[in-house]
């Protein structure tokens, strides 16, 4: 498969203004056999057990007719998603994702500090009967690997892209916690709902305001995605940019919190 390309360059993210929806997803590239998107933060790729008319597969095909899904991001994670327009196109993803050959990387905030500038975590991971939905490690799951590499460092925080090599449910999540660096905002698996700016800023005053957060969902984005294209059988990388949010996070922490 080929390099990584990065073709965020050429992709602007629509400005929102004042009392106008946030888009819940932007075309990333459209041809006859694939349609690629970057789904918003808040938005389900698929409808979701009951709630019907809001996800990102029914909202799209009101506009690009039937789509087949290949695979799924979290609701709360933004980013690249790529669904079939026909059963072959369909039939030929779903065996590279089957065979976890795909190239997938996320752009991710963790809590703590990551020592190693690489780490690769393999652990098993299984459905937690305990709470539905959720999942834990366990040595009877299913085999699960993520390699963690380190972008940044700051004072309580490492930015870090993630390549998960298998394709578990939560599996960025339940590793990242699992070696104690849970997402920075993760309300099932790490420690908060939303990062405030006073969270890591030393000497904060509010001015007796109420403090909005940085960000309120996961600290979690699928920047980019490669696969075999089913119609030209060439690799193809399509990617999505980071998001304002965990940019203005980003920004944040390097002024706040970055390390001498």
């Amino acid at each position: 498969m080929s390099d990584m390309i990065d073709y965020s360059e050429f992709f602007e993210e629509e400005p929102v203004r004042a009392g106008k929806e946030r888009p819940k997803y932007t075309v990333i590239h459209e041809d006859d056999r694939v349609v690629v998107f970057d789904k918003s933060s808040g938005v389900a790729s698929i409808q979701e057990r009951w709630v019907a008319g809001v996800s990102l597969k029914e909202i799209a095909e009101e506009r690009l007719g039937r789509l087949w899904t290949v695979h799924r991001i979290d609701k709360d994670t933004s980013g690249v998603i790529i669904f079939a327009r026909d059963a072959e196109a369909h039939k030929a993803l779903n065996d590279q994702f089957e065979a976890h050959t795909p190239k997938k990387i996320y752009a991710a905030v963790l809590e703590g500090e990551m020592a190693d500038d690489m780490m690769e975590i393999d652990i098993p991971l299984v459905v937690d009967p305990a709470h539905p939905g959720r999942m834990r490690p366990s040595a009877r799951g299913k085999e699960s690997l993520t390699i963690i590499r380190v972008r940044e460092r700051f004072r309580g925080f490492t930015y870090v892209e993630a390549e998960p090599k298998t394709g578990r449910q939560h599996q960025i999540r339940v590793h990242c916690k699992a070696v104690g660096l849970p997402l920075a905002v993760d309300p099932m698996y790490g420690n908060r709902s939303e990062l405030l700016l006073s969270s890591f800023k030393r000497k904060y005053r509010d001015y007796d305001r109420e403090e909005k957060p940085l960000i309120g969902r996961l600290t979690l984005h699928a920047q980019h995605l490669t696969v075999i294209h089913p119609g030209t059988g060439e690799p193809v990388t399509f990617s999505a940019n980071i998001p304002k949010d965990m940019n203005a996070l980003l920004t944040q922490l390097g002024k706040w919190a970055k390390l001498k």
